[in-house]
């Protein structure tokens, strides 16, 4: 974190990092200082409602964040800016998206929480997109020309109004990370389930384990155990507003209609009262870790993974026979998880999975059997992708091996399909 003080002084000259948060109401022209040099500026955490028309003269900025401000049109000079590729603009007011605004080299576009009704035909022309966020907007329809963007990789469009599913997103040939809940046309369906209920009253939660967009996971313990149900739990009670990912209800409707399968988080019961839903699970075995790490900037889509961590290739191919398993299952119950990556899957040392985070799955069988059958394809499609990115970490001694080969044809069998 840098401070408005520093920048005026002159001793920020040459970074190429800029964070301010210092409650700006007005953009800081000393930042224009930096033009020669500054790649990513981070305005996350203040009062702003416009940029300058000076904006464009940093020539050299290629990502910019300015999330949790008071903008309420993506500014126009953003256009401007002749190497700029990732914009984040979440939860800020924003209104309009016009034409003007998106610079012929955008490749990342966060505008998830706002205000927005309606996106520019324009956005097809950004044939470089490859993540677009806009979960939790007012969106009614998207644009028919998206249907020319060939380098989208990911979309999240839950939390919206489409009156319709998008069919012109269905043949992207890369689009793999797809979810769209809480809309109009498939708003938090009724899931019949047998899991049964609890109140919030009968555990108490005790350390927090972890937390994400859509809520917090903690150890528990039964105050009171009504259903003789595993006494090793952990409890996620979700957040009440909408996520980066949609709607809790859609989250925890998801989770319920997956059901149960041995590669999957246990769910044991769930809480629905007013202003709180939660789900038991069981708890998840200290010895199981996280298997990858999220996305980088650098790689945007993809997932990256510790330094010197490698797996023998017996190991990804255990690791991809459960999870082919696991889509199997949840396509069978109709049931999209929306973010098949590494980083969402928990491992042992002897390979085995618990796959978990329903934050963008989306439930899909009340759709028409073409578009279902679309949507399983980029489903798989992200598969292939999780394929790829544990290949990219085999053993080197394991790569020459048929077992590699046979992987390998397996992902591209999904990419391409």
């Amino acid at each position: 974190m840098h401070t408005l003080e520093q920048l005026r002084s002159g001793q920020l000259k040459g970074i190429t990092h800029l964070t301010l948060s210092e409650q700006l109401t007005q953009f800081p022209e000393e930042i224009l200082t930096l033009s020669d040099s500054l790649e990513v500026l981070d305005l996350t955490n203040n009062q702003l409602t416009h940029l300058p028309d000076s904006f464009s003269q940093l020539t050299q900025l290629r990502i910019i964040f300015i999330s949790n401000n008071c903008f309420t049109a993506l500014p126009t000079v953003l256009g401007l800016c002749p190497n700029l590729e990732m914009i984040g603009f979440k939860s800020n007011q924003i209104k309009t998206v016009e034409a003007s605004a998106l610079p012929k080299k955008l490749r990342w576009l966060i505008l998830t929480d706002n205000k927005i009704t309606a996106l520019p035909e324009a956005l097809g022309d950004c044939i470089h997109l490859q993540k677009l966020a806009l979960a939790g907007n007012t969106l009614t329809a998207l644009p028919l020309s998206m249907n020319q963007l060939v380098n989208l990789q990911l979309i999240r469009l839950s939390a919206n109004a489409l009156t319709a599913f998008p069919n012109q997103l269905l043949d992207l040939p890369k689009l793999a990370w797809l979810a769209f809940s809480g809309n109009d046309f498939n708003r938090h369906q009724q899931v019949t389930n047998s899991l049964p209920y609890v109140t919030s009253n009968d555990y108490q939660l005790e350390q927090v384990l972890g937390q994400g967009a859509s809520g917090v996971i903690s150890l528990a313990r039964w105050l009171s155990n009504p259903h003789q149900l595993d006494n090793n739990i952990a409890v996620k009670v979700f957040k009440g507003q909408v996520t980066s990912d949609g709607y809790p209800q859609d989250e925890l409707n998801a989770c319920l209609k997956t059901g149960s399968h041995p590669n999957l988080v246990a769910s044991l019961a769930q809480v629905n009262e007013p202003n709180y839903l939660a789900l038991i699970m069981a708890l998840i075995p200290a010895h199981y870790h996280n298997l990858g790490l999220p996305p980088s900037l650098a790689t945007c889509t993809r997932d990256t993974f510790p330094a010197e961590f490698t797996l023998s290739i017996a190991a990804i191919a255990t690791i991809v026979e459960q999870m082919t398993a696991v889509i199997s299952h949840m396509q069978t119950q109709g049931v999209a998880h929306g973010d098949i990556y590494a980083h969402n899957v928990l491992v042992d040392d002897n390979a085995n999975i618990l796959v978990g985070d329903f934050g963008a799955a989306s439930i899909y069988d009340d759709l028409l059997p073409e578009q279902q059958q679309k949507i399983a394809v980029i489903e798989w499609r992200a598969v292939g992708y999780f394929i790829e990115d544990l290949l990219s970490i085999c053993q080197v001694e394991d790569r020459h091996t048929d077992l590699y080969q046979q992987l390998h044809t397996q992902a591209k069998s999904y990419i391409v399909a």
